[in-house]
């Protein structure tokens, strides 16, 4: 069957169709793609604006048309951080759903930690072993650890690279004293974690999600996306603390002219690696792996499943 998935995250609304049949590997049929920002578009009051909602609602409409003109059959839409922490997320979610249609699921933090675990886990398989995964979205960074489908241990931190970027790097470049404000900010939050998984012992591999670490591997010589996905991609410790200054020392407009970076996710780069170096040395990684997998895969896995045992 066609299968689409409905993502509206931090950063983009992004529409991924599938074909899928339970014990059978989702296959790639169609990507719709929408940068929102819906994290830097929250008010004084933390609250999405009438202009972000009015777009938002456009999108959706659009990606519903999209997925028809696709042959979709069945829709599993979901959001994340920003609209799961906007103030007036009712109100967004009442207006999505008169105008469009759509009842979009409100995901926790800690459901997206499990729901990307579970894409992880199946990427790699059980020979995997212990798996410690990290994601950095817009909004939020997601933890899991475990050696099952479930994980013995999840968390989502508010460490989402474009939150971070909106609250703390207003400068093109960046003010140093405002970069190291938010070294300290990141590493005092991801430190808080640390005890609560490294009590179940080191991971036997280190994996990461989506596009910020994508682009960080890039940007250290990792293999680039047209050279397909069972290419092994991987990223050092301490290639990225060679990029890290570098990267606080460009604007904008240099970090988007790095291989890999898009345009749209360039002033977020330096906040994304600030996150994934503090997380690797916090949490003793010398090497992560990039899973193509994430969040979107984990949805469609779950659903998957759900069919299987009916």
């Amino acid at each position: 069957m066609r299968l689409g998935v409905l993502d509206v995250g931090s950063n983009t609304v992004h529409l991924l169709v599938v074909d899928a049949h339970p014990g059978a590997c989702p296959l790639p049929a169609h990507s719709h793609k929408a940068e929102l920002r819906l994290a830097q578009l929250l008010d004084d009051d933390g609250a999405i604006g009438p202009q972000g909602v009015e777009r938002l609602v456009s999108v959706v409409q659009e990606s519903l048309q999209a997925a028809e003109d696709k042959g979709v059959e069945d829709l599993l839409t979901f959001a994340t951080s920003a609209v799961r922490e906007a103030r007036n997320a009712d109100d967004v979610l009442a207006r999505v759903r008169t105008e469009t249609g759509v009842e979009l699921q409100v995901l926790t933090g800690e459901e997206e930690a499990r729901l990307t675990f579970l894409a992880a886990r199946r990427w790699f398989g059980w020979s995997a072993g212990k798996l410690l995964v990290l994601d950095i979205g817009g909004g939020s960074l997601e933890i899991a650890y475990g050696i099952d489908e479930e994980p013995d241990a999840a968390a989502s931190l508010p460490l989402g690279a474009g939150r971070l970027t909106a609250g703390w790097l207003p400068g093109d470049p960046p003010a140093p004293d405002d970069v190291r404000a938010l070294r300290r900010h990141v590493r005092t939050e991801v430190a808080r974690t640390v005890g609560e998984f490294s009590r179940f012992g080191p991971p036997d591999r280190v994996v990461a999600t989506s596009k910020t670490f994508k682009q960080l591997a890039r940007i250290a010589g990792a293999a680039r996306s047209a050279e397909g996905l069972y290419v092994q991609r991987e990223l050092k410790r301490k290639s990225l603390e060679e990029w890290v200054p570098r990267l606080a020392g460009m604007t904008e407009a240099e970090r988007a002219e790095l291989p890999g970076v898009s345009e749209g996710r360039a002033g977020q780069l330096l906040a994304g690696a600030l996150v994934a170096e503090a997380a690797m040395d916090l949490f003793g990684v010398e090497r992560l792996e990039i899973c193509p997998w994430a969040l979107r895969e984990g949805v469609i896995l779950r659903r998957l499943d759900h069919m299987e045992s009916v």
